[in-house]
């Protein structure tokens, strides 16, 4: 707790301020560039919107799933760094990684969502790259939540306050969603047709790992104060 008593200054602070702002950038013009492989999706003359949704709802769905995917890791990622006040070595070089994956992320995007289904079965590999890109983004900013916790002059003290309080299945959240990313490019390599349901899978899972434990931290208060 010491530590979150140390004073910041105000170049440290704008200094953080402007990473995060870096970030947020990087992070939108990659989601943008997920739409690229769609835009060059053309309907022929005659051919109806819904057989042109059909001949390419694997790039759509692509897509899709990639944006919502992006859209859970850079709220995780916002919420760590909301948790902060400044930033040191690590976590500048930590953050670099995970933002040079976010930019890569649209070129295996574009590669998996290209392939009909019986492709998913004779090109090996593409499959595998899309969903250990994803775990390997998602590491990284697990990564940078373990850092940022072992560093309690880095963090705001209401953060840290509210670490003490307990946080339930949250603290398995960040290893749930790598091991989970694993799994699923494994099953993309040797049975695809798992690949839709895991993916499903990761939506309770998510919420529960929500989960938290407060209403047990402010029983054990109550009883404390009697």
């Amino acid at each position: 707790m010491d530590g979150a008593h140390i004073q910041i200054s105000p170049v440290r602070r704008r200094s953080f301020d402007r990473l995060i702002n870096f970030t947020d950038a990087v992070v939108a013009i990659a989601i943008t560039l997920q739409l690229l492989p769609l835009v060059d999706i053309k309907a022929t003359d005659g051919e109806s919107v819904w057989k042109l949704v059909s001949e390419n709802s694997s790039q759509i769905f692509a897509f899709w799933f990639t944006f919502l995917i992006l859209s859970v890791l850079w709220l995780k990622h916002n919420q760590i760094f909301n948790s902060m006040r400044a930033f040191d070595g690590t976590i500048f070089w930590l953050n670099s990684l995970w933002m040079a994956l976010i930019v890569f992320l649209p070129w295996p995007t574009a590669l998996y969502g290209s392939l009909n289904d019986g492709q998913l079965n004779e090109i090996q590999g593409i499959g595998l790259l899309y969903w250990w890109t994803l775990a390997l983004i998602s590491g990284v900013g697990w990564l940078v939540a373990i850092h940022a916790w072992q560093k309690p002059e880095l963090l705001e003290e209401s953060a840290i306050l509210e670490r003490h309080e307990g946080s339930g299945l949250k603290k398995y959240r960040g290893a749930s969603f790598v091991s989970a990313f694993l799994l699923i490019g494994l099953a993309a390599e040797f049975s695809p047709q798992l690949v839709p349901y895991l993916s499903l899978g990761m939506i309770p899972m998510d919420l529960l790992l929500r989960k938290k434990t407060g209403g047990k931290t402010r029983r054990n208060q109550a009883g404390n104060s009697r």
